[in-house]
C-alpha cells in the first residue's frame, strides 16, 4: 500500500507502507528494523505504535519503574508522525488559546497545562542532552507572525494573559525589528517571539528514543501488524501477524495513524488532519540576503490555517501548512502550488525557487482542540497533538507511564477525562472541508 494514500478513517491498517519521502528520511541512515515477534511471549504493557509516544512511554516504564513492556510498530518506526513533521519543539499542544483553558476551567488549570507544557519543553531538551541525541538543535526562539494588525493585537492580548500565569516570556518586535533582527517577511505586521521552542530533526530524534527505550530494556517489534486485540478481565491477547503476545495492559500510541479496528475507546473521537511541507533547494547568500533572513529559529504566523517554516542548517527552507481534507487528493498540485504561493507572498524573492522534497502526514485532533491521556480498565491510549507533539509526547508518555505504575498525575483534563466523540462522525471529513472553506475567507478578510 503507497503511504501516500493511506487514510486511517477508511483502511484497516498501514502494513506495508514505507517512509514518507521526507527530507528527513532521504537524508538520514535508517537502521535495520527489528523483526517481528515469532514466539508467543507475555508483557505488563503492550503499547501499539512506534512513535514518539510509544517509544517514550515504554523507556519511562522500563527505565523509571523496570515495568516490562513492548511496542509494536506495524512498519519501521518513524512510518507515521513522528518523522514526517516539521520538528518544532513547542510549548503547547492542541488549539485552545490559554485565555480559553481559563474560561472554561479556571486560572489553576490553565496555568496546571502551561506548566506541563513547558516541562515537556524542558523533558526534550533533558532526554536530548542526556543521551546525546544528534537531532541537530537549532537556536532558541519561536516566533510567531503577525498576518494582520487584529493578529498582533491578539498576539499582545495572549501575552498580558501570559503575565497573570506568572510568566514574562513575550517579547513584541514590531516590523522594522523583525527586519533588522530576523527576517524581511512581506506578510508580517509584527510578531511575538517567545524564548523557548527550538527546531529538530525529528526522525533523528526519534531514532535516538529507539535507542534509549532499547537500552533500557524494551522489546520492539517492527513490522509487526496487531490485527486484533481480544481482551478478558485482567488479560489482553494481541494477535500480531501469525503469532499472539498476551499483555495485562494495552496502549494505543499511534496517534492519527491508529486505524478503523482500533480499539472502540478511541473510534470516532479524533479527526486525522493531513499537513503538507515542502523543502527547497538550498538557497544562495544572494537569497538569504534579499529575504533577510537571519535565523533559524521556528516561525508559525497567525492564520486559521497557519504556515509554518525555518531555515534549516543546510540552508533549505522548510515550509508548512494544511494538505487535503481526503487522503486520495493529497498529491494533487493544488496542494504543493498552495505551499509555494505562500512561501512568494512572505519572501517574494523566492518566488520560483525548487523544492527538492515534498511530503505529507496526518496529525490527529479532538473535538475539544486537546490532547488526552487517558487510562482505563487497562487500556490506555494517547491522542490529538493537533500537530504540536513533537515536545508534548515526551510528557504525555512519562504522565502515562506514572499512570501504568499506579502513581498520581496531575489533576488537569488532559489526564482526567477521556475524548469527547465526534458528532456525525461519518460525516467529518465534510465539515472539515467546510471548515476550511470558511477559514481561507477569514484568514483573507481578517
Amino acid at each position: 500500500m503507497s503511504p501516500n494514500y493511506y487514510d486511517p478513517l477508511t483502511h484497516t491498517h498501514c502494513q506495508a507502507s514505507g517512509y514518507a519521502p521526507s527530507y528527513w528520511a532521504s537524508t538520514t541512515s535508517l537502521p535495520v528494523p527489528n523483526p517481528a515477534p515469532s514466539t508467543s511471549a507475555h508483557y505488563e504493557v503492550a503499547i501499539i505504535g512506534g512513535g514518539f509516544s510509544g517509544l517514550l512511554t515504554a523507556y519511562c516504564l522500563a527505565h523509571y519503574f523496570n515495568i516490562s513492556c513492548c511496542v509494536l510498530e506495524a512498519n519501521q518506526v518513524g512510518f507515521g508522525a513522528s518523522a514526517r513533521n516539521a520538528g518544532f519543539v513547542l510549548k503547547g499542544s492542541g488549539r485552545l488559546s490559554y485565555p480559553q483553558m481559563a474560561k472554561k476551567w479556571g486560572m489553576d488549570v490553565c496555568k496546571g497545562i502551561y506548566d506541563e507544557f513547558s516541562e515537556a519543553v524542558a523533558r526534550v531538551e533533558s532526554l536530548i542532552t542526556e543521551h546525546n541525541i544528534d537531532c541537530q538543535p537549532q537556536a532558541k526562539g519561536y516566533l510567531k507572525i503577525a498576518h494582520n494588525q487584529k493578529a498582533m493585537q491578539s498576539l499582545k492580548a495572549q501575552a498580558d494573559f501570559l503575565k497573570q500565569l506568572g510568566t514574562d516570556d513575550a517579547q513584541f518586535l514590531t516590523t522594522s525589528e523583525l527586519e533588522r533582527d530576523y527576517m524581511l517577511n512581506q506578510q508580517a505586521f509584527g510578531a511575538m517571539r517567545l524564548a523557548d521552542g527550538f527546531g529538530v530533526n525529528p526522525l533523528k530524534l526519534l531514532l535516538g528514543y529507539r535507542d534509549i527505550a532499547l537500552q533500557a530494556g524494551v522489546k520492539l517489534y517492527e513490522n509487526a501488524l496487531v490485527t486484533k486485540v481480544d481482551s478478558s478481565s485482567n488479560r489482553h491477547t494481541l494477535y500480531v501477524n501469525d503469532t499472539f503476545l498476551t499483555a495485562n495492559n494495552v496502549v494505543y500510541a499511534g496517534n492519527a495513524y491508529n486505524n478503523k479496528q482500533s480499539h472502540s475507546l478511541i473510534n470516532n473521537r479524533y479527526l486525522p488532519i493531513l499537513s503538507s511541507i515542502l523543502v527547497t533547494r538550498p538557497l544562495t547568500e544572494e537569497e538569504l540576503r534579499l529575504t533577510g533572513i537571519k535565523t533559524h529559529q521556528v516561525t508559525m504566523d497567525t492564520r486559521t490555517l497557519k504556515y509554518y517554516y525555518r531555515l534549516l542548517p543546510d540552508k533549505r527552507i522548510l515550509f508548512g501548512g494544511r494538505g487535503a481534507v481526503f487522503a486520495k487528493h493529497q498529491d494533487s498540485p493544488v496542494y504543493l502550488n498552495n505551499l509555494k504561493k505562500g512561501l512568494a507572498e512572505s519572501f517574494p524573492t523566492l518566488k520560483n525557487i525548487d523544492h527538492d522534497y515534498y511530503w505529507n502526514g496526518f496529525i490527529a485532533a479532538a473535538l475539544d482542540d486537546m490532547p488526552h491521556i487517558c487510562l482505563q480498565n487497562n487500556v490506555g491510549y494517547i491522542l490529538g497533538y493537533c500537530g504540536a507533539g513533537v515536545s508534548f509526547s515526551a510528557q504525555a508518555a512519562y504522565r502515562m507511564a506514572q499512570m501504568l505504575a499506579k502513581q498520581a498525575v496531575p489533576d488537569l483534563p488532559l489526564y482526567q477525562t477521556p475524548l469527547p466523540y465526534l458528532p456525525f462522525a461519518k460525516f467529518r471529513r465534510f465539515g472539515q472541508l467546510a471548515y476550511y472553506q470558511y477559514a481561507q475567507v477569514k484568514d483573507k478578510l481578517g
